[in-house]
């Protein structure tokens, strides 16, 4: 008794009725045509079942009225209804079949809603002592005092079918109207590209902001060192190159992000390492840089990822350690991109192996190539070797 009074003061309730009661108005004007025929309306729903964009308005209908708090809550992406146009023959079948369904349905809404409020009126005239006609729906007529009694009764077995109806309707679409085995692979996968996207621009986020501050930190930190107007000026320069390419970066980042129409700028490559090696010199560090190959002509993810490899591991190397000497080792090796970076440790380092998002994320862009990356102490010092394959990328 608790769940029907609660179903009463529930919006969903009376949306329900609502979809129950849209093929009513087919099921209205038919009985006008050919009432003598009340099955013909199941025949007329035949070809329009077999319609492809049939399912999405019936779809969009369930998503709409059935089930509007889950759409709210969940969002449109995890409905539990297909909300697009037939692709195979079983979709289409399953369409029709609860086109049919929902029709037998909702005749049984039609009785409900019409007689059970007419049989209410009856009680309460022949409660207040006035003749019924003889068109009365009552089997019998009943005392004034037991008519009272029994007015309220078909309102409450109205709301039972009302609560009834409509969660049986809603189990049925669930079941004909759901998103179908292909239909879920789809949808599961463009959620994990979706996935891997926001987890690039992590990466790539982390990465450019990441090795521009630690580049700007350095840098400052020397200039106030050093004393000197000179080397001042020059670590101004390399925070405002640094800094604006990082803002570069930012800004392809949030065009993705903002899904603009727009095309976003390229993604930096090896062909333009040059420029993480002149950003770790300014910062006061030793690069002895050798770069071999025709590295222009690499693939695209080869060349990006491997650019943002060495960015991360020349910014490991300024953070953790200072401006060291750094030995920079890119070159091509049969169907392979070998990309090292090695330097010394200072007594006390900071680094610690296998620890951190920016060596998670050198990792994580390797294994995406099908690549593998070694990182750890090496002859005293510390090294980031990365092994990048070319065959099966192109």
């Amino acid at each position: 008794m608790y769940r029907l009074f609660r179903a009463a003061l529930r919006p969903v309730t009376y949306s329900r009725w609502v979809h129950l009661c849209v093929p009513v108005l087919m099921l209205a004007v038919w009985m006008f045509i050919g009432p003598e025929a009340p099955w013909v309306p199941l025949l007329i729903v035949v070809p329009l079942g077999l319609l492809p964009w049939m399912r999405l308005a019936e779809g969009l209908q369930a998503q709409f009225l059935l089930t509007p708090r889950d759409r709210d809550s969940r969002g449109e992406e995890e409905s539990s209804f297909s909300t697009v146009a037939s692709k195979r023959w079983s979709d289409r079948w399953r369409t029709l079949l609860w086109l049919e369904i929902r029709l037998v349905v909702s005749m049984a809404a039609l009785f409900s809603t019409v007689w059970l409020p007419v049989l209410t009126v009856e009680l309460i005239t022949t409660g207040l002592g006035r003749t019924v006609t003889k068109d009365n729906v009552l089997l019998f007529t009943p005392p004034p005092w037991a008519a009272w009694l029994l007015a309220p009764v078909p309102l409450v077995l109205l709301l039972v079918i009302v609560v009834l109806l409509g969660d049986l309707i809603t189990a049925i679409a669930r079941r004909l109207l759901g998103p179908s085995a292909a239909e879920r692979l789809t949808a599961l996968e463009a959620r994990t590209e979706q996935l891997l996207e926001r987890t690039r621009i992590a990466r790539e986020l982390h990465d450019s902001i990441g090795h521009a501050l630690t580049v700007a930190v350095v840098q400052a930190g020397a200039a106030r060192a050093a004393g000197d107007p000179e080397f001042t000026a020059r670590a101004l320069n390399a925070i405002e190159e640094t800094g604006r390419a990082a803002l570069e970066d930012l800004e392809r980042v949030l065009l993705v992000l903002r899904e603009s129409g727009q095309r976003p700028s390229q993604r930096p490559t090896l062909a333009e390492a040059d420029r993480l090696l002149e950003s770790a010199r300014a910062s006061g560090a030793t690069v002895d840089a050798q770069l071999t190959g025709p590295l222009d002509q690499l693939p695209g993810p080869v060349t990006q990822e491997g650019y943002r490899i060495l960015q991360e591991a020349l910014t490991n190397v300024l953070r953790h350690c200072g401006p060291v000497p750094v030995r920079v080792r890119i070159g091509m090796v049969a169907d392979r991109l070998d990309l090292e970076v090695t330097n010394p440790l200072p007594e006390r380092p900071t680094v610690m192996a296998g620890s951190g998002s920016g060596l998670r994320g050198i990792r994580e862009r390797a294994a995406l190539l099908g690549g593998e990356v070694d990182t750890g102490l090496h002859k005293g010092g510390w090294r980031v070797r990365a092994r990048l394959p070319l065959e099966r990328i192109r």
